[in-house]
């Protein structure tokens, strides 16, 4: 075995030039879009709509760490961030005293309700207008076998997954 690296040829060279600068551009635009509008991060956004689309409006620590690609303690800041907005409470488990609850209150359902359609407009713009549907379905593509590679347990690979719930 050689310990000559395998450098990318032009075409990988290009898909990772190109990803990367999305990878920096979008969340940084998004993250301004969000900043102005409420004074919130993109993750901060993430969190809640992730909440606000689970059952009662409410996950375990745990959970919402994995539905959000988050570290407990980067999640825990956050949480405690948007607590002292009225957006989030922490709840202990009612069914295992070693589980806390992330649950949305009313204020932060608002929040969210408030800021979707302008978030969506956002995303909208930024990352799906300039595709069409073929691209679009090749971007979902793409990224699931990205997702697979990197952690084949992720949840956004279960069946249904990002289906809402009614």
């Amino acid at each position: 075995m050689s310990d000559e690296p395998v450098w990318l040829n032009q075409s990988e060279r290009d898909a990772w030039l190109g990803l990367q600068t999305v990878m920096t551009l979008l969340p940084s635009a998004l993250d301004s879009d969000l900043q102005g509008l409420d004074g919130i991060t993109l993750f901060d956004y993430h969190m809640l709509a992730m909440l606000s689309e689970a059952r009662d409006h409410q996950m375990s620590m745990t959970d919402l760490a994995s539905r959000t690609s988050a570290s407990l303690s980067r999640l825990s800041h956050v949480v405690k961030k948007l607590e002292t907005r009225g957006w989030l409470l922490r709840v202990q488990s009612p069914d295992d005293a070693r589980v806390k609850i992330a649950s949305l209150t009313n204020a932060g359902y608002q929040a969210v309700v408030n800021m979707a359609p302008h978030h969506v407009a956002s995303v909208r713009a930024l990352l799906f207008e300039p595709l069409n549907d073929k691209d679009v379905k090749a971007l979902a593509r793409v990224t699931r076998k990205i997702t697979a590679s990197l952690q084949k347990d992720h949840w956004i690979l279960k069946p249904g997954a990002t289906d809402l719930e009614d």
